[in-house]
C-alpha cells in the first residue's frame, strides 16, 4: 500500500487532509483494522458518512475502490462471478467451423477470458497488485444466504470455481461492510469484524464537516445551517436528516447566492433535507407554525 498507519493521532491526520472529520473512536478502530487485517463494520442512520470511509481509505492508500452494493435478492453468482455465456455461444461457434476438438473447445471455454468477475472476485484478483479497498455496502438490505457466504469469503479471502480451481489473495483487501441497521445482522458478521457505530454528528463536529466540505462557506452561515440541523434532529420525525443532506442544503444554499437563513429560503429548501411527505407536512403545519420555534431555528 502506499500509506501505512503508525498511530491513531496519524490516522486522524490523514483523514481530516482528506477531508474527513473523524473522531478517535473512528480513528482507533481504523488504525486497529489496518494493523490487524481485520474487516470493519459501520453502522449507523442512512447519511451519517459510512460510506465514505471506504472512499477515504482507498484515497489514502492510493488503491481502488471496489464496491459491492447489497439489496434484496442478491446471490453468490452476482457478487462473485458468473460465465459469458454469448461470447462461450459465440467461440464454440467458430471454433466448430474450425473443426476443433470437443474437449480443445472446454479447455479454453471455461478460462479466465470468458469469466466475468464481480465485485468479490474481483477484490480478491486485484489484490494480486495492490490491495484493494472493498466496500460491502448496506449488507443489511441482503438475505441471511448471503450473509452466511459472505462468512466464508471475508475469513479467507479465496474462491473455489469448479472450472478453473481455487483463486487466493495474496494480499488481505481492507473491507469495509456498512449497515443502516434496517434489519439485525447476524452476529457471526460481526464477530470477524471491528465493530463501530457513527452516530450524528455533535454540533461542533458538523460544523467542522460544513466548514471543511465547502470551504467557499462563510462561517457564520455554516453555524448557523448546523444549529439548525441540530435542532430539527431533535424533532420527531420519520427520517431524521444526517450529513449528506447537510451539505447539500448548504451547497443548494449558496447556489442561491444565500449566506444567512431566512423563513421563505427554508421553506423553498425543505426538499434538500426532509425526504418524507409526512415529515415536510409535520414541519410546516406544526413546527414553522410556532413563532418561538421558528425564531429559534433561524436565529
Amino acid at each position: 500500500m502506499a500509506a501505512d498507519f503508525h498511530s491513531i493521532d496519524q490516522v486522524m491526520e490523514k483523514m481530516a487532509d482528506a477531508r474527513y472529520i473523524a473522531d478517535r473512536a473512528l480513528a482507533t478502530v481504523l488504525f486497529l483494522a489496518h494493523r490487524l487485517e481485520k474487516p470493519i463494520f459501520l453502522e449507523g442512520e442512512p447519511g451519517v458518512g459510512k460510506t465514505e470511509v471506504a472512499v477515504v481509505m482507498a484515497k489514502l492508500f492510493d488503491t481502488e475502490l471496489i464496491r459491492l452494493q447489497c439489496y434484496e435478492g442478491l446471490d453468490a453468482t452476482t457478487a462473485l462471478y458468473e460465465w459469458n455465456y454469448p461470447k462461450q455461444l459465440l467461440y464454440i461457434r467458430l471454433q466448430e467451423k474450425e473443426k476443433r476438438s470437443k474437449d480443445e473447445i472446454e479447455k479454453i471455454l471455461f478460462s479466465s477470458q470468458f469469466l466475468i468477475r464481480r465485485p468479490l472476485l474481483e477484490a480478491i484478483v486485484r489484490a494480486d497488485e495492490r490491495a484493494p479497498v472493498l466496500l460491502i455496502d448496506e449488507i443489511d438490505r441482503s438475505d441471511e444466504e448471503f450473509e452466511a457466504f459472505l462468512l466464508e469469503v471475508l475469513s479467507d479471502f479465496q474462491i473455489t470455481i469448479p472450472e478453473i480451481g481455487t483463486i487466493r489473495a495474496k494480499n488481505k483487501p481492507m473491507v469495509v461492510v456498512t449497515s443502516n441497521r434496517t434489519r439485525d445482522v447476524h452476529d457471526a458478521l460481526k464477530r470477524r469484524c471491528l465493530y463501530h457505530w457513527i452516530d450524528y454528528p455533535s454540533f461542533e463536529k458538523e460544523y467542522k464537516i460544513i466548514m471543511t466540505k465547502l470551504p467557499g462557506i462563510d462561517a457564520k452561515f455554516a453555524e448557523q445551517v448546523a444549529r439548525f440541523m441540530q435542532r430539527l434532529r431533535q424533532e420527531d420525525l420519520l427520517k431524521r436528516p444526517g450529513v449528506s443532506e447537510t451539505l447539500d442544503w448548504a451547497r443548494a444554499l449558496m447556489e442561491m447566492q444565500k449566506d444567512y437563513l431566512e423563513e421563505a429560503v427554508v421553506m423553498e429548501t425543505l426538499g434538500c433535507i426532509l425526504k418524507y411527505q409526512e415529515d415536510i407536512r409535520k414541519f410546516k403545519e406544526e413546527i414553522w407554525q410556532d413563532e418561538e420555534k421558528r425564531a429559534v431555528y433561524i436565529s
